[in-house]
């Protein structure tokens, strides 16, 4: 040590304006290096790095084949939050690097081609891509997860993801051609289960009684219907002026639809208990405590916090983290018991911390299932309604729920910090997202006080 001390006085000799520096000038001592451990854990409050989401906007939720939207194409859904993403922001539409679409039912060429045809109606020029995502129902959320990803990993800096499905236009329907092999394969075969089955086998499996599955219906009414009255939904909702053709007479009407036409804000307990079981004679699961079918549209603008910050756009929630995960397909709709405590973990998080969750109604037995399964505060669950009252349109229920979590979050202030979104996939699957609030300052959790100390670096011991 001591003979490099002295190899060091001499360089710095040689560095001196001076030649009379002498022998006696202050050693050189070791001190903390800027590079190490006070520099790795000592990090800005706002990380540029972040992806950040600074818009989210979805059509109004309508019943298939005889809501507001029955006489509207896939296209002419999709193109008006689209455009809303970019207007509402006055962001320059050539500056995203793509559209990531989720949707479900339809062929999937020929919905990509409707969904590019959409952007060029929003807007956009043809040089900003476009692609369409299917995990089932996690569709539209997947969509955000890839776009998240991309821009995280630098394949550019502002994606929107979206969510379609027109179940008028294409509707649920049974697989062709099936491979007989899934005979020898059990969950191969369970794959194939309607989706109703499902829901009875959670509900058999797991104990869920009819009674808890209608009370939580009415719920999803009541919250749904209180949260449209006092305007809860106006800011995330973008009217659509579009058509209604009367059935009798073919008479076209002019519309503009602004409202979620499938709540029933008078139900009770009375009404749903006199309906018959669904799916299985014997069973619990019913029109009126199951998601409806429906048609939608959604579409969620992210990019990078540091953009955002240059561009002055509010930072509406922080993508914290996603997680996809499989479960038996005889009971998928179990899917968002494992898919939120992984995202949550993934997010550093543990469940408490959770202020408001968004899980996707798709039956309110497998609802009910989850919510006991993890021992959540009804309070904190679905607090504007759910998909039994709001509707289910499978690949935009992703991004309707990014819409309505956020605009929950910030009414709520800074005491809603963190919000989760998740839902239940078709075949066997769940899936579930952390968001943070934007305005919320990351408190590293994970970090650790550095005492003073005179290493070289963290590693010096």
């Amino acid at each position: 040590m001591e003979k490099a001390l002295h190899r060091q006085r001499i360089l710095l000799q040689h560095l001196q304006p001076s030649s009379s520096q002498t022998s006696d000038s202050p050693a050189i001592s070791a001190s903390i290096c800027s590079a190490g451990e006070a520099a790795g854990y000592h990090r800005k409050p706002a990380f540029d790095d972040d992806v950040v989401i600074v818009a989210a906007y979805r059509t109004a939720i309508c019943k298939a084949k005889r809501g507001g939207f029955k006489d509207t194409l896939a296209d002419d859904l999709l193109a008006p939050v689209l455009k809303a993403v970019i207007e509402k922001t006055r962001l320059n539409p050539s500056e995203v690097g793509d559209i990531v679409v989720g949707t479900v039912l339809a062929p999937g060429s020929t919905r990509a081609m409707e969904c590019r045809m959409a952007a060029f109606y929003a807007g956009f020029p043809e040089t900003v891509p476009l692609r369409t995502v299917n995990r089932q129902c996690s569709s539209g959320l997947q969509a955000v997860a890839d776009v998240a990803t991309a821009i995280k990993a630098g394949l550019y800096d502002i994606g929107i993801a979206a969510g379609l499905e027109s179940m008028t236009v294409n509707s649920i329907s049974v697989v062709g051609q099936v491979n007989p092999k899934v005979e020898i394969f059990t969950q191969a075969r369970d794959c194939l289960l309607p989706m109703g089955i499902t829901s009875e086998n959670v509900a058999q499996r797991f104990g869920v009684t009819r009674q808890e599955q209608d009370l939580a219906a009415i719920e999803s009414h009541r919250r749904a219907a209180a949260a449209t009255a006092s305007g809860k939904f106006k800011d995330e909702i973008i009217p659509v002026n579009t058509k209604i053709v009367d059935p009798k007479t073919g008479v076209e009407k002019r519309v503009t639809i602004s409202v979620d036409d499938g709540i029933r804000p008078n139900t009770t307990i009375a009404d749903l208990a006199k309906l018959k079981p669904a799916f299985k004679k014997d069973g619990t699961t019913t029109a009126g405590n199951a998601s409806q079918v429906s048609d939608g549209a959604g579409a969620v603008l992210l990019m990078k916090r540091s953009l955002a910050v240059q561009k002055g756009l509010p930072i509406l929630g922080v993508f914290r983290s996603f997680a996809a995960v499989g479960v038996d397909p005889s009971v998928m709709g179990i899917g968002p018991a494992v898919a939120i405590p992984a995202a949550v973990k993934s997010a550093g998080l543990q469940l408490d911390d959770i202020n408001l969750f968004e899980i996707n109604e798709a039956f309110a037995s497998q609802y009910v299932y989850c919510i006991k399964k993890l021992g959540l505060d009804p309070e904190k669950v679905n607090v504007n309604g759910g998909a039994v009252a709001l509707g289910h349109p499978l690949g935009a229920t992703g991004a309707r729920c990014v819409a309505t979590l956020l605009s929950e979050m910030k009414r709520r202030g800074k005491d809603c910090r963190f919000g989760v979104i998740s839902m239940c996939i078709g075949s066997g699957m769940g899936a579930a997202a952390v968001l943070e609030r934007g305005d919320c300052v990351d408190e590293l959790c994970n970090a650790r006080m550095v005492p003073t100390h005179t290493h070289l670096s963290k590693d010096a011991k």
